[in-house]
């Protein structure tokens, strides 16, 4: 489907009442740009690391809205949205108001990124989108699939492979580490698609328990589980945050969990951090990623703070995990 895009130029002081506008005439998804500096409400709602790198706020910014290409009504609606426009600016300035136009299509961008996603390998388990055959001389291989959807969790990120390969370690072992417990019982803290919740399971786990802000990753969670043929395995999954959800507090359990993982960033690791220690049995491993290298040293201290004993820390490209214990 081709749509007209329509960019209005204006101000930022107008830019809310001009949305509003356009609502009211019946247009909706509307869009706007500016260089607004992002609040610390936006950034602590949004859990970014990095603030986008924008020029100096000058004031101006662009509302642009679609009309499908061809409606019949689209001269007279622009008729009512330059009138519109002419009343806005005799309450609040509102810029030139100039509208300029431009063609755009659909873009199918939830299934055109599968292109990029393909079967790969971390350590010996092979991790392969739903959607790609099982090469013959795969068979017979630890296999993890997944389908993120609109999850976190293809494998292919830093802080994802990094997890994994703790995982590896504190359940399975290796050469240098021998775990206490052969099948431990594993708390998934921001499960996103559920791979690190599956590798765990397949790697020895005796149970699951994750948990996701986001109801779509619980669900997509629970579709890869089935996939991988776990949908009969302990594993259950709620929606909520640890930090502040006494009552989720309470259904994940205290002194549970051999393993902690949690793939998420930095500032929420932080404040994260007391309400994991008492979840943990003694002994039980905090493993955590999503850590950029700068904020290193500021989770440490938390966790540290907090009571926890560092016992590793690896690093790949920018991102760091830090491995910690409770003694």
């Amino acid at each position: 489907m081709k749509w007209n895009r329509y960019t209005i130029e204006t101000t930022t002081a107008a830019e809310d009442y001009i949305s509003l506008m356009l609502q009211e005439l019946g247009i909706q998804g509307v869009e706007i740009e500016d260089n607004v500096p992002l609040t610390k409400e936006d950034v602590a709602e949004m859990f970014i690391d990095f603030l986008p790198e924008l020029p100096p706020d000058d004031g101006v910014s662009h509302v642009s809205f679609y009309l499908e290409e061809g409606r019949s009504d689209e001269e007279e609606l622009l008729r009512e949205v330059r009138a519109a426009l002419l009343k806005l600016r005799g309450t609040v300035d509102a810029g030139s108001c100039a509208i300029t136009s431009s063609r755009t299509e659909d873009v199918d961008w939830m299934n055109n990124w599968k292109q990029f996603f393909h079967s790969f390998y971390i350590e010996d388990i092979l991790i392969k989108p739903t959607w790609e055959a099982l090469k013959e001389e795969d068979r017979g291989r630890l296999l993890i699939e997944i389908d993120p959807g609109v999850s976190f969790g293809t494998g292919k990120h830093e802080t994802t492979q990094l997890c994994l390969r703790q995982l590896i370690r504190y359940i399975r072992g290796d050469a240098a580490y021998t775990p206490e417990h052969k099948a431990p019982r594993v708390l998934d803290v921001g499960c996103g698609s559920g791979i690190l919740s599956i590798a765990a399971l397949k790697l020895g786990a005796c149970g699951v328990v994750g948990t996701d802000l986001d109801p779509d990753c619980i669900r997509s969670t629970q579709e890869n589980l089935k996939v991988n043929g776990l949908a009969e395995r302990p594993a259950v999954f709620y929606t909520g945050n640890l930090i502040d959800d006494e009552e989720l507090r309470r259904k994940v359990g205290a002194e549970e969990y051999e393993i902690v993982v949690a793939n998420i960033l930095a500032d929420v690791i932080i404040p994260m951090a007391p309400v994991i220690f008492p979840l943990l049995r003694r002994g039980g491993c905090f493993i955590t990623s999503g850590i950029i290298d700068f904020k290193e040293n500021a989770v440490r201290e938390a966790l540290e703070r907090t009571g926890f004993v560092i016992v590793e820390t690896s690093h790949q490209g920018e991102w760091v995990n830090i491995t910690a214990r409770r003694p």
